[in-house]
């Protein structure tokens, strides 16, 4: 990855791995066989340095992957407009890595068991019918964090979120 040119405003690991973990969603970008640009938005969670979220077993998205796993995915953490500076104060979070889907069925469940219990934190039951009633229909993709960088606004080196 190419050094920052900004570098002052460049976050701490720790500070990229508390947004990666409070954020619910970002943008996936992938690149196809013959370089065709292709991004989706989507629901994710963090465990360790690898990102999961779900998706249908086929599509779009899956004959991008599957062409080349290569990936970027970015988070938005803040984005708030200061008009009268002529600026914007933002945080953000850029992953580089691998996409593979998850075959072994113990770690597909187990990923999809950290994903539904970060959306829905108070319902086990609920999350294992869940699971259960979805499990071969869905398909869980594992991106394992090669590279992380994160940014932020000048206006925001020093404080903490």
């Amino acid at each position: 990855m190419k050094e920052m040119r900004r570098f002052k405003q460049k976050l701490p690991d720790s500070e990229i791995l508390k947004i990666l973990e409070r954020n619910t969603s970002g943008v996936l970008s992938m690149a196809d066989e013959t370089n065709h640009p292709y991004c989706v938005p989507l629901s994710y969670v963090l465990d360790h340095d690898s990102l999961y979220f779900h998706c249908a077993k086929e599509g779009h998205k899956m004959e991008v992957l599957r062409q080349n796993p290569q990936v970027c995915f970015c988070v938005i953490d803040q984005d708030e407009i200061i008009p009268e500076k002529y600026t914007t104060y933002f945080k953000s979070v850029i992953i580089y890595g691998k996409a593979s889907v998850i075959n072994d069925e113990s770690k597909k469940r187990k990923a999809l068991e950290i994903l539904a219990s970060k959306y829905s934190p108070n319902d086990p039951e609920g999350i294992q019918k869940e699971i259960d009633s979805a499990f071969d229909a869905v398909c869980m993709v594992e991106i394992k964090i090669e590279e992380k960088s994160g940014k932020q606004a000048i206006e925001l080196v020093g404080t903490v979120s």
